[in-house]
């Protein structure tokens, strides 16, 4: 059973630490259905299957996020989440790095009032 969100500035760290836990089924619990997410390294990802196969990657990768949440904007039930990044990760070389970002995603509130992403974009502004 997903988490009720009730607020849609929790959904960083729900990620985060569902992501650091390697929870892949809680980040996917996170995302509405149909959600979409550009990766890092632009490519855009949709459906669920992707979408587990990037975070799957991530988790594998040793993947360890940290989110702190900038603005949270909420209208229309849909919010805007912009949110400061860093992920330590393993490089290709097996060295560990910690690229940084701020990203622009966007949550929206169902018919129950719970929220989850259904947007994920961790370039923001790129």
């Amino acid at each position: 059973m997903s988490p009720v969100i009730t607020d849609p500035a929790k959904l960083p760290i729900l990620f985060q630490n569902a992501l650091n836990a390697g929870d892949i089924d809680g980040v996917l619990a996170l995302f509405a259905p149909g959600a979409a997410m550009r990766t890092v390294t632009g490519e855009q990802l949709t459906g669920a299957e992707a979408l587990r196969a990037e975070i799957a990657t991530t988790v594998a990768a040793g993947g360890r996020l940290t989110n702190v949440q900038r603005h949270t904007l909420i209208g229309a039930e849909t919010a805007l989440l912009v949110t400061d990044w860093t992920m330590e990760i393993d490089g290709p070389g097996g060295e560990r790095i910690a690229p940084t970002g701020t990203t622009a995603n966007i949550a929206r509130r169902d018919a129950d009032g719970d929220w989850r992403f259904a947007l994920l974009n961790p370039l923001g502004t790129v």
